[in-house]
């Protein structure tokens, strides 16, 4: 395609010296770039589609960078990336250097908040319109609210103060599943335009000050008439006891209209926020991803002609893996019940809700509910598993501890995306998990190194009755390896893999092929022979394993993706300050650093945070000194 008004904008800038006619063709060319672009680095496609025409109006009518814009769910912004100038940078999206795939504080002076997790642009645009009031600066803020984002309880929290202030703050929302009200037509399109204007503002202004002469039941039953009025006609009726001015719902897609109401917004002086409702289509203009069930939300790099995916493989998802096998348990046990948060097709649940639509819930985007539902559900003796990606579930931390936690009740935690994840970067790498839930009293936590192990930890997770359990598994693809014995493992014991001397290598995790790897290399060329033990459990941890390490062996080195507090230091704790045989072992602890990791391919992550197979080699050797590594004084087992 030729971008022949693509080409000349390079910031809001350049856009606003267009005329508005040229608006539409500009918005085409815009949204075959975002195609074009995600079709080559893969990424979040379909939101993006759905807010070309209002990325360009907001731009064009307002003076961004000093007008704030906040995009909620970061993935919208790739056409505003574009337009802002990054457009020559486009290509290196998700790229290790390159740019990010949601929104980044640091990468623009146009991104004047981070937006990866969903639902925050309300509450971030408020605190920046009080700093601004403050400062006497009547820049306007704007938040662009979509993909789901109203179903979380912080946006209500944010509009409810918002309301509450009576702040200048706009709140556009992206609707895109039609959720909210009625399809839009040219009765509505009129509708909005007019209840932005100044003569609408005006009359309303008029009646309130008619009210306040009138009788008081008079003045409460003509208020009550205009709010209900404009609700019937235009949905507003909860937006408005929020506190804002309602305007809606419009065409997110006829740019020309959006322009008109948006300048109405900035050049009327309304003393209260505004909330306009926008109506979308996701994956809008590109046909593969309009046809799709999930609209192209996130996609792999793809065939542009046919939508279909270039990267093919056999292998299955540990998500799928997951998926398939509670599905197959629920076969067989009607108490379970499967729970997620707005990522059934993440999380491979797609075919259990087919299966067993009447013990599926997703609930949106909202984990603190998910956590607490589910623990409502084990009090009357169900099994719910509640499915949520490691990072979104720091949400909800403390429905984990007060709800889940203190009361001992047996929800089961399937953590998703645990451990680095590759492009989607540091708002979306699962570092923490450990960490916070080996820390808390009746907990069971188990990490599986492998998709065989997975399965059994599942089948172990369905005979804890007495307390809350997790197990987290990585993103991406791993080979099921065939077993006889897919059985449940006896909670809190590990195993050991390969008998060795002089160093034992305590797994936590996936990365145990890592380390198979880092043992041939050592005996190869290295004459040196590690035992390696996989943990299993990070709680609790296999005391007896732990105590045959410590004695047979000169050194100890425990790995797990996480950070720094989880796996490790309940190793050492016990070690060191439970054992009490003396301790002449020297341990070494491999885990995530104290920094953000950045986005890149996920073993371009473990490379640079130094725990791939090269790096775990060189730890190693570091253990010894250079005599040793002279290979003749080692007393080798006759077992190797």
């Amino acid at each position: 395609m030729n971008y022949n008004i693509l080409n000349k904008i390079n910031f809001p800038s350049d856009l606003r010296n267009l005329k508005k006619k040229e608006l539409k063709k500009l918005s085409e060319e815009l949204r075959q770039k975002t195609i074009e672009t995600v079709s080559k680095t893969g990424g979040h496609l379909g939101a993006g589609l759905g807010v070309v025409e209002l990325t360009i109006a907001l731009h064009y009518v307002f003076n961004t960078p000093r007008d704030k814009l906040i995009w909620d769910v970061g993935h919208q912004a790739y056409p505003h990336k574009i337009i802002t100038g990054r457009k020559n940078k486009i290509e290196t999206l998700r790229k290790k250097n390159g740019l990010y795939g949601f929104v980044k504080r640091a990468e623009s002076e146009y991104d004047p908040f981070g937006t990866a997790h969903s639902s925050t642009s309300v509450s971030a645009g408020l605190g920046i319109k009080i700093a601004k009031d403050i400062n006497k600066d009547n820049a306007n803020v704007i938040c662009v609210v979509g993909d789901g984002a109203l179903s979380a309880g912080l946006a209500y929290e944010g509009l409810n103060n918002a309301g509450a202030l009576k702040k200048r703050l706009i709140v556009i929302l992206n609707d895109n599943k039609m959720s909210i009200d009625k399809p839009v037509g040219a009765m509505s399109t009129y509708l909005t335009r007019l209840l932005s204007s100044k003569s609408y503002s005006s009359l309303r202004n008029l009646i309130k000050k008619m009210t306040k002469t009138l009788p008081n039941n008079l003045s409460k039953t003509l208020y009550r008439t205009e709010e209900f009025s404009k609700g019937m006609l235009s949905g507003g009726t909860l937006f408005e006891e929020l506190g804002f001015y309602y305007l809606g719902p419009i065409d997110g897609h006829n740019v020309n209209e959006l322009v008109s109401v948006l300048e109405n917004i900035r050049d009327n002086k309304f003393n209260k926020p505004i909330f306009l409702h926008c109506i979308t289509k996701k994956g809008k203009g590109y046909e593969p991803a309009e046809k799709s069930d999930d609209k192209f939300h996130g996609v792999e790099k793809f065939d542009i002609d046919t939508g279909i995916t270039l990267k093919k493989t056999n292998q299955k998802s540990y998500s799928q893996v997951f998926g398939e096998t509670l599905t197959s348990l629920a076969e067989n046990d009607e108490k379970i019940i499967a729970i997620t948060a707005a990522m059934m097709s993440g999380t491979g649940l797609k075919h259990f809700n087919k299966k067993f639509n009447n013990r599926f819930f997703d609930v949106g985007i909202a984990e603190q509910h998910a956590v607490t539902m589910a623990a409502g559900m084990a009090t009357e003796g169900f099994k719910p598993y509640v499915a949520i990606y490691s990072t979104f579930l720091q949400r909800a931390y403390d429905q984990i501890v007060h709800d889940v936690a203190i009361q001992k009740l047996p929800v089961r935690f399937a953590i998703d995306r645990a451990g680095q994840v590759g492009s989607d970067g540091p708002t979306h790498a699962g570092s923490f998990d450990l960490t916070y839930l080996t820390t808390l009293p009746n907990f069971i936590v188990m990490a599986p190194s492998s998709q065989s192990e997975l399965i059994k930890m599942m089948k172990t997770s369905t005979l804890i009755d007495d307390f809350p359990s997790a197990f987290r598994y990585p993103r991406g693809v791993g080979n099921l390896e065939e077993e006889n014995n897919l059985e449940a493992i006896e909670v809190g014991k590990g195993h050991i893999l390969i008998e060795g001397d002089d160093v034992a290598i305590l797994n936590l995790g996936t990365r145990l092929e890592v380390c198979k790897e880092a043992c041939k290399i050592l005996n190869n060329k290295n004459n040196i022979y590690p035992t390696l033990a996989d943990a299993r459990f990070a709680k609790p941890i296999d005391t007896s394993l732990i105590d045959k390490l410590v004695e047979n062996h000169k050194y100890l080195v425990t790995i797990e993706e996480g950070s720094i507090g989880g796996f490790a230091s309940h190793v050492l704790n016990y070690i060191h300050n439970v054992r009490i045989k003396t301790n002449r072992v020297s341990v070494k602890n491999i885990f995530f650093p104290d920094k953000f990791v950045g986005h890149m391919k996920p073993e371009e992550q473990y490379e640079e945070i130094k725990m791939d197979t090269n790096s775990i080699v060189k730890k190693i050797l570091n253990l010894y000194d250079d005599k040793i590594i002279e290979i003749k004084n080692f007393n080798l087992k006759k077992n190797k």
